[in-house]
């Protein structure tokens, strides 16, 4: 019998209302040249730059009206993303000090509210998240933004157009870790009185939207502009309307009638009849994981590697696919075994339920004698492809081999907030497990942040505190390494650990669905967590 009520559990959660603001007087009245998404996130991403709402928030807001030194080439659906030059026009490590990285800041770029973006800005938004004695520094954005970017030693300007950074130790990650960095106007900041929430409501970056209206809960109006500096990226749209809308069920609702325009992550169930109406149900692969991460801190049932490998042995992966109307791919690790970093783990992650219940008895439990775990899940979220349902089918498959799953629901952010303060912190209510989607685009998002023993919070979200010297230098191995080729050897020795140790409870990967009206045209899915929405009109 399960435990997990989904009704009970969203009537019973602040996000059972949270899209019944929606005005449609507001949305309707919008022009032609106006796209509307439905977010699936509970809130609007604060528009403070280092936003928040996970990926989800960095897609619609963070990518959006700001920009990173380094940005993310999303131009293409038929390949993996890779990186570009955005605001440096250049990046490159000395070849005697693998440490000092020189990054050439592009000239002519201009804060929304008309200050310069130069050297010297980027060095007061590395302050913002690292310095805390800085004016500027914001906790807010700190959280969203310093595990980001762990090997960051100090930086400086060394004229307006060069930026200086050294590390800690080599790290030829950095370019990927920079990319999550975003820049806000230090002009602007002093303008509305050198306070974030004055900035929140009057925010200045470099990117190609600039905010019109922001109303917490409801709404974000971003307007085109027409000023930004990379010409080809200038929105083909006028505006764009972002509303947060948790429950699946109401984000078709509202595209179906004409509320809005775009919805992220449909219902499985939904897709046929959407497709039948006559919307797009657009799909792509992309690097991303939705694993179950496991405490490793004493007494936790995780730590026995029978139990580990019990539980992922008892997922049937292939029903959850068909239960989701096949927008999933099942995961045998961390990546999918088509990534070349995937390597020849021993231990194969398949339905064996027969193989899982004789682990699990080892180990000294069965369906008589159950082992008792929680989890947090979250109703939705950034990533989170269908976590209610996707969550319902593990609490069963567990159940049927002898380990009783029980629930801690927490609203996306919530999560989050719990996710980066770790195990050990009250928030995180004694659980056993927390279920977070990952970004899995680059080898330290993918594999490093969750296992290095020196990202325990509040360093990093090695949120189970797991630590083992074995994988420690195998991260070291791929952090040191410059050259592609030995590099991916490294990688694939870490990634083989990960699945032979059975360190998550390895479950799906997404195909990145989402529903578009017919009138939305010239959408390019990128590869990728994020999207770029300059190239999309409305006919």
């Amino acid at each position: 019998m399960l435990t997990f009520n989904r009704r009970r559990l969203l009537q019973g959660s602040a996000l059972a209302g949270a899209a019944g603001f929606i005005d449609p007087a507001v949305v309707w009245a919008q022009g032609a040249s106006t796209l509307r998404i439905a977010m699936t996130a509970a809130d609007v991403p604060l528009p403070n730059g280092q936003t928040d709402q996970g990926a989800e928030g960095m897609r619609f807001v963070g990518y959006q009206m700001f920009d990173s030194l380094i940005l993310w080439d999303l131009s293409a659906s038929d390949k993996p993303s890779g990186l570009r030059p955005g605001l440096a026009e250049s990046w490159s490590v000395d070849t005697t000090d693998k440490t000092k990285w020189v990054f050439k800041i592009r000239s002519g770029v201009k804060f929304h509210d008309g200050s310069t973006f130069d050297a010297n800005a980027a060095v007061w938004n590395f302050d913002k998240i690292l310095k805390e004695d800085a004016p500027q520094f914001d906790r807010r954005q700190a959280a969203q933004g310093r595990s980001r970017i762990p090997s960051v030693k100090s930086y400086r300007a060394l004229d307006p157009s060069t930026l200086e950074i050294v590390t800690t130790q080599p790290d030829a990650l950095l370019p990927f870790a920079i990319a999550w960095i975003v820049m806000s106007s230090p002009a602007q900041w002093e303008t509305t009185g050198k306070d974030w929430e004055k900035f929140i409501k009057a925010p200045s970056g470099t990117g190609p939207w600039k905010m019109d209206k922001y109303q917490p809960r409801e709404r974000l109006e971003l307007v085109r502009n027409a000023d930004y500096w990379d010409r080809g990226r200038v929105p083909k749209s006028e505006r764009l309307v972002l509303l947060p809308m948790p429950e699946g069920n109401t984000r078709v609702a509202a595209l179906r009638s004409g509320q809005v325009d775009w919805i992220e992550a449909p219902p499985p169930d939904t897709v046929a009849s959407l497709k039948q109406a006559g919307m797009q149900i657009v799909t792509n692969v992309y690097p991303h994981n939705w694993p179950w991460h496991l405490s490793r801190v004493e007494g936790s049932p995780w730590n026995d590697i029978r139990v580990r490998k019990a539980a992922n042995l008892a997922i049937d992966r292939e029903g959850m696919k068909a239960a989701l109307g096949g927008l999933m791919v099942p995961a045998k690790g961390m990546v999918p075994p088509t990534s070349t970093w995937f390597g020849t783990p021993k231990f194969d992650v398949k339905y064996d339920p027969a193989a899982a219940k004789a682990l699990l008895a080892e180990a000294g439990y069965s369906t008589a004698k159950p082992l008792e775990v929680k989890a947090i899940i979250s109703p939705s979220g950034s990533g989170q492809m269908q976590p209610l349902t996707m969550n319902e089918i593990i609490q069963q498959n567990l159940g049927e081999i002898g380990i009783k799953v029980t629930f801690e629901v927490m609203e996306w952010n919530v999560l989050l907030a719990s996710w980066r303060a770790g195990v050990k912190d009250p928030s995180s209510r004694g659980a056993h497990s927390t279920n977070s989607s990952y970004f899995s685009q680059d080898p330290f998002t993918a594999l490093i942040r969750h296992l290095d023993s020196s990202l325990m919070p509040p360093k990093g979200t090695n949120w189970g505190y797991y630590q083992d010297a074995e994988l420690d230098k195998l991260f070291q191995a791929i952090r040191s390494t410059f050259d592609p080729a030995m590099q991916t050897q490294a990688i694939q020795r870490a990634h083989e650990k990960i699945v032979d140790d059975a360190l998550f409870l390895f479950v799906a990967h997404d195909v990145n669905p989402r529903a578009l009206a017919p009138k939305v045209k010239g959408f390019v899915q990128a590869q990728n967590w994020f999207q770029d929405l300059a190239p999309v009109v409305m006919e």
